[in-house]
């Protein structure tokens, strides 16, 4: 299927493999993308209880290099980019002026001079187009490395294990949001411990012609240990018990950090101005004083599913509305994650719904996330 006749979807450096494993394909930001390859169930409690294995390719890589990249992103983006150490990488947010959320990012100090940017697929070229545009008057240089990555995750309690058999890098000296230069496979690869699952995990950026040879290694040196192929449906699912946003979902460009409680990513005490400044202090100012919808946990007591869109209410009136819902495999019940008014927000709150197609089903509210792992 095309996304249209002018653009035909784009494919990742796997895409035969997928083919092989009999995935459910699907158009994800005009990228053709495994949804599933057998059971999204076992997927995702793989991912849980032992190991799965993810084509992330899909993502948006953009390298800023030059002597003034530190500045560039700290003017740019909410985050204090400049702070962080080379090896390490950043949760961050690109907004716009008025403080409305462009897409979140990971950034990853690779040296001193040169970082890599992670876009989400659907935001990439919006992202990109804002960097070359910031970047004027900076001593740096704004880079499209789209096709220059393909992106593999690894990904459960059984990552590091396996990893492990098939590098000679650090790995337990690898702290969480850290990325190394490392071989994987015979394979040369960034290796990052990062995920977007709730699970302990790796994301391995190669160069798309080493992608068909590494999978296959992980997938050999996984198999003993309960290794599956797992698409971006599970991933959903993981992310949803994670109580980690979606962009399109929980964050848009209408909402800024502050609307969605993620205030904390904006760093007000870097040095310099920065995109939005202005706007994110007044919203600050109003998050702190009163803040308008507060994010939650919604867990039902039925078995009806809640879907993005959904009208929350109680008492009648409408207080908000559901931004992710799908069933939890882990918790054995429906669950998403709203955007309720803060007089309906704390956790226990009695008498509070979700509009199924006219039936009110009632919700419980809960503390996000909805799973946290065992350290």
């Amino acid at each position: 299927m095309s996304s249209s006749a002018s653009h035909p979807l784009r494919h990742t450096a796997l895409d035969a493999v997928h083919r092989s494993l009999g995935a459910t394909m699907t158009d994800f930001a005009g990228w053709d993308m495994p949804l599933r390859y057998g059971s999204e169930r076992e997927e995702h409690l793989a991912v849980r209880t032992k190991a799965g294995l993810f084509d992330l390719s899909h993502m948006g890589e953009i390298t800023v290099t030059g002597p003034q990249a530190a500045a560039l992103l700290d003017h740019a983006l909410v985050g204090n980019i400049g702070a962080v150490r080379a090896g390490r990488a950043r949760y961050t947010m690109i907004c716009q002026a008025d403080g409305g959320i462009l897409d979140d990012l990971i950034v990853y100090r690779l040296a001193e001079t040169e970082y890599l940017v992670v876009a989400n697929a659907s935001n990439a070229q919006v992202v990109l187009d804002a960097l070359t545009e910031r970047a004027a008057g900076f001593d740096a240089e704004v880079r499209d490395d789209r096709d220059a990555y393909a992106l593999l995750a690894v990904q459960g309690p059984e990552s590091p294990g396996i990893l492990a058999a098939l590098t000679d890098a650090d790995l337990s000296g690898l702290k969480y949001y850290a990325g190394l230069p490392g071989t994987v496979a015979g394979v040369p690869a960034l290796i990052a411990r990062t995920g977007y699952t709730g699970e302990d995990g790796f994301e391995l950026f190669v160069k798309p012609e080493h992608a068909v040879e590494l999978w296959r290694a992980l997938t050999e040196a996984g198999e003993a240990a309960g290794l599956v192929p797992c698409g971006l449906s599970c991933r959903d699912t993981l992310r949803l018990e994670a109580g980690m946003p979606l962009y399109g979902n929980e964050l848009t460009a209408q909402l800024t950090p502050f609307d969605a409680g993620l205030g904390r990513v904006v760093k007000f005490e870097k040095e310099g101005d920065f995109v939005g400044r202005e706007a994110l202090a007044a919203a600050a100012e109003r998050a702190a004083s009163k803040p308008p919808r507060v994010l939650v946990g919604l867990v039902a007591e039925g078995r009806r599913v809640p879907r993005a869109g959904y009208p929350v209410v109680a008492d009648g009136a409408v207080i908000g509305e559901v931004t992710s819902g799908a069933p939890s495999p882990t918790l054995g019940k429906p669950i998403a994650m709203a955007y309720v008014d803060a007089a309906h927000a704390a956790p226990g709150t009695e008498g509070v719904g979700v509009d199924i197609r006219g039936t009110h089903e009632p919700y419980e509210i809960v503390t996000l996330p909805f799973y946290k792992r065992r350290k």
